[in-house]
Protein backbone atom coordinates (compact mmCIF):
# COMPACT_ATOMS: atom_id res chain seq x y z
CA UNK A 1 0.00 0.00 0.00
CA UNK A 2 1.42 3.36 -0.91
CA UNK A 3 2.51 5.75 1.71
CA UNK A 4 0.72 8.94 2.49
CA UNK A 5 2.33 12.19 1.09
CA UNK A 6 2.97 15.60 2.38
CA UNK A 7 2.39 18.44 -0.09
CA UNK A 8 0.38 21.88 0.34
CA UNK A 9 1.02 21.30 4.18
CA UNK A 10 -1.44 18.54 3.33
CA UNK A 11 -1.25 14.57 4.01
CA UNK A 12 -2.57 13.35 0.45
CA UNK A 13 -3.10 9.27 -0.43
CA UNK A 14 -5.19 7.59 -3.33
CA UNK A 15 -7.12 4.43 -2.43
CA UNK A 16 -8.44 2.04 -4.91
CA UNK A 17 -11.00 -0.63 -4.00
CA UNK A 18 -12.58 -3.20 -6.34
CA UNK A 19 -15.65 -1.68 -7.51
CA UNK A 20 -18.14 1.71 -6.12
CA UNK A 21 -19.42 -0.69 -3.32
CA UNK A 22 -15.82 -1.29 -1.83
CA UNK A 23 -15.17 2.13 -1.87
CA UNK A 24 -18.07 3.76 -0.47
CA UNK A 25 -18.25 0.76 2.16
CA UNK A 26 -14.54 2.44 3.01
CA UNK A 27 -16.05 5.57 2.96
CA UNK A 28 -18.37 5.14 5.68
CA UNK A 29 -16.02 3.57 7.96
CA UNK A 30 -14.01 6.69 7.60
CA UNK A 31 -16.40 8.76 8.39
CA UNK A 32 -17.64 7.14 11.63
CA UNK A 33 -14.13 7.43 12.81
CA UNK A 34 -13.09 10.69 11.12
CA UNK A 35 -16.70 11.79 13.20
CA UNK A 36 -15.65 10.45 16.16
CA UNK A 37 -12.23 12.33 16.25
CA UNK A 38 -14.16 15.22 15.30
CA UNK A 39 -11.58 15.74 12.65
CA UNK A 40 -12.94 15.58 9.04
CA UNK A 41 -11.29 14.65 5.86
CA UNK A 42 -11.57 16.60 2.58
CA UNK A 43 -12.16 13.60 0.24
CA UNK A 44 -13.58 12.87 -3.29
CA UNK A 45 -14.84 9.52 -5.26
CA UNK A 46 -15.08 8.35 -8.57
CA UNK A 47 -16.06 4.67 -9.03
CA UNK A 48 -13.90 2.60 -7.31
CA UNK A 49 -11.19 5.39 -6.22
CA UNK A 50 -11.13 7.71 -3.09
CA UNK A 51 -8.70 10.61 -3.41
CA UNK A 52 -8.34 11.79 0.39
CA UNK A 53 -6.11 15.20 2.10
CA UNK A 54 -6.02 15.80 5.98
CA UNK A 55 -5.05 18.84 7.37
CA UNK A 56 -5.90 20.32 10.99
CA UNK A 57 -7.90 23.64 9.85
CA UNK A 58 -8.21 24.57 13.66
CA UNK A 59 -4.15 25.12 13.58
CA UNK A 60 -3.84 27.12 10.62
CA UNK A 61 -4.40 24.60 7.93
CA UNK A 62 -1.09 22.87 8.60
CA UNK A 63 -0.62 18.96 9.39
CA UNK A 64 -0.47 17.91 12.78
CA UNK A 65 -0.69 14.84 15.09
CA UNK A 66 -4.02 14.82 14.70
CA UNK A 67 -4.16 13.73 10.55
CA UNK A 68 -1.30 11.63 11.50
CA UNK A 69 -3.52 9.66 13.73
CA UNK A 70 -6.19 9.28 11.08
CA UNK A 71 -3.80 8.62 8.36
CA UNK A 72 -3.16 5.47 10.58
CA UNK A 73 -6.41 5.06 11.24
CA UNK A 74 -7.30 5.02 7.64
CA UNK A 75 -4.72 2.97 6.27
CA UNK A 76 -6.38 0.08 8.94
CA UNK A 77 -9.23 0.67 7.31
CA UNK A 78 -8.52 0.09 3.71
CA UNK A 79 -6.29 -2.80 4.80
CA UNK A 80 -8.84 -4.49 5.69
CA UNK A 81 -11.32 -3.50 2.87
CA UNK A 82 -9.15 -4.29 0.35
CA UNK A 83 -7.08 -6.83 2.09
Amino acid sequence: MDKWTEQNNRLIKLFQFKDFLKAFEFMKQVAAVADQMDHHPYWTNCYNKVYIELNTHSAGGIVTEKDNILAKAIDTIAHESIG
